[in-house]
């Protein structure tokens, strides 16, 4: 522990007696101070025991104590050293009285005891006190390289909790808990994701303090990473702020844990490295030579169904803007699989897109779709579409599967499509982009234009007829007119927009117009 007036009291050596102030005896003592001047904050910094023989101060003098007095406390003196039988035999009532009615401890200092020896004692405790604490740091260090060594971030975190004397947690790219210590902690840590986020979006290293109001834990947060972009969080609650031998402690944890963020970074290239191979095999048929190439990193992922993903950022569709693989959903995908312990191929090909292969009925696919679903691309910052299940030989068609997907998610502005939705669905809803909605409105015009002046129903006419497959008594019957009527009015159709509704052609692109334009007060 760091030297308190306390212990410099129970120094049986120094003899010092005290006077006023016994109830604020545990304050630490940063340094111990001799100054004869009449006004001495000026020099002092805080946390000093101030050192006094009087020889320039009117001892005896009420108000003049009480200015001094409080002087000093508001300056952050923690104590007040009077020496007795050098210019006073005893320490001055109204330096007491002024002492005791600001909180101040006193010392009364026996004329025996130099002021030199009292700063020896206090110089003393101060360096035990950092060579305890840098000693308790390295057995720290020590204590949590040999469990990064056996445990991994794991073995860190607990170490560093149990050394803190508090909880630890560790969050990864994408700001999900991966450690925690004790058991309990992972509870704690989720309460401060929002500020783990917030981290993450400063340049590394960064560092912040949250917490410590009305009771809660002083939370320190540190980020990981050797370059600008953050790799991770580590976080560390305590009910009062760290020590020195605690700070040395959690600066070894980021220290190892950078590290092992680091290797684990080497290792992911590696292992994207040899994905890509894996990838460009399956999609060009050779799964036995994929599966070979595989070993037991992928081997377990082409075993059984698989979902094929591929992902590009949402932004600007012109191109004019730079296209990057979209890392917070790679960051996402990789945190999903490690969490469940489960084999991901996730590489990002020529396109700047992210190409995932996970297990059908996982929990990367189950990620990607609480993430992604139902949500515009925008707010995502990604788009993704998503295979049909799929194994090693159908490689190649759940790709095309996923781009499919893909295409369809761009041009609706959703964040993530499925194949299965799209062959389950209609492929009127696959064509309502701005080009077709202007096609079909174009085919349409002139037919809207002739109904607007009441000379007769040829939209309505004509979606009834197409709807009942040429059939003119069941269309007739629909629109409520005669057949005469309806035959007269479908010529009409042919002769203002100049095509022949013989032609399956023309009646495909009218019912698709038709479709696509949607119904329209007017057509009725």
């Amino acid at each position: 522990m760091p030297p308190t007036l306390a212990s410099l009291v129970q120094h049986s050596a120094l003899k010092l007696a005290v006077r006023a102030g016994q109830d604020r005896l545990d304050t630490p003592v940063r340094w111990a101070h001799v100054s004869e001047l009449a006004d001495p904050v000026p020099y002092m910094e805080g946390g000093e025991l101030l050192l006094v023989t009087a020889m320039n101060l009117d001892a005896e003098d009420r108000e003049a104590m009480r200015r001094y007095v409080r002087r000093l406390v508001g300056a952050g003196v923690v104590g007040l050293g009077f020496a007795v039988g050098v210019f006073y035999e005893d320490v001055p009532e109204a330096l007491v009285e002024a002492a005791e009615a600001e909180g101040l401890p006193l010392l009364a200092v026996p004329r025996r005891t130099p002021f030199l020896a009292i700063a020896k004692a206090v110089s003393a405790a101060i360096a035990a006190e950092t060579y305890r604490a840098v000693t308790a740091g390295f057995e720290a260090q020590r204590e949590m390289t040999r469990a990064a060594l056996a445990e991994g971030p794991d073995g860190i975190v607990a170490r560093l909790a149990a050394h803190v004397d508090g909880w630890a947690a560790l969050y990864d790219a994408s700001g999900a808990v991966v450690a925690a210590a004790p058991d309990w902690a992972a509870r704690r840590a989720g309460r401060y994701a929002g500020d783990v986020a917030r981290l993450r979006e400063r340049t590394a290293p960064a560092s912040a303090v949250v917490g410590a109001d009305a009771g809660e834990d002083r939370v320190e947060l540190q980020s990981l990473g050797t370059g600008r972009r953050v790799r991770g969080v580590l976080a560390v609650g305590t009910a009062a702020p760290l020590g020195t031998a605690e700070r040395y402690a959690v600066h070894s944890a980021v220290a190892l844990l950078t590290l092992a963020t680091a290797r684990s970074r080497t290792l992911q290239a590696a292992e994207q490295r040899l994905g890509t191979a894996v990838l460009r095999m399956l999609l060009a048929g050779q799964s036995e030579h994929a599966r070979a190439v595989a070993g037991d990193l992928y081997g377990g992922l082409l075993d059984a169904p698989f979902r094929l993903l591929l992902a590009e950022p949402a932004g600007d569709p012109s191109g004019r803007e730079p296209r990057r693989p979209p890392a917070a959903f790679a960051e996402g995908v990789e945190a999903a699989a490690a969490r469940a312990g489960e084999a991901v191929l996730a590489v990002p090909d020529l396109d700047d897109r992210m190409v995932v292969l996970a297990r059908d009925g996982g929990e990367v696919v189950a990620h990607c779709a609480d993430a992604y679903g139902d949500r515009d691309a925008e707010e995502a910052g990604a788009v993704v579409g998503l295979s049909a299940p799929a194994g090693p030989s159908a490689a190649a068609a759940a790709h095309r599967q996923a781009e499919q997907a893909l295409s369809v998610a761009r041009r609706r502005g959703r964040a993530l499509v499925e194949h299965e939705e799209l062959a389950a669905g209609s492929i009127v809803s696959l064509l309502a982009d701005d080009a077709v909605r202007a096609f079909a409105d174009g085919t349409l015009r002139a037919l809207r234009e002739h109904d607007a002046t009441g000379r007769g129903d040829l939209v309505a006419s004509l979606r009834a007829w197409l709807a009942h497959h040429g059939q003119w008594d069941a269309a007739a019957a629909d629109l409520g007119v005669h057949r005469h009527t309806l035959r007269y009015r479908m010529r009409r159709v042919e002769e203002i927009l100049g095509r022949s509704l013989d032609d399956p052609d023309v009646r495909m692109e009218l019912w698709l117009a038709l479709k696509t334009a949607g119904e329209r007060p007017g057509d009725r």
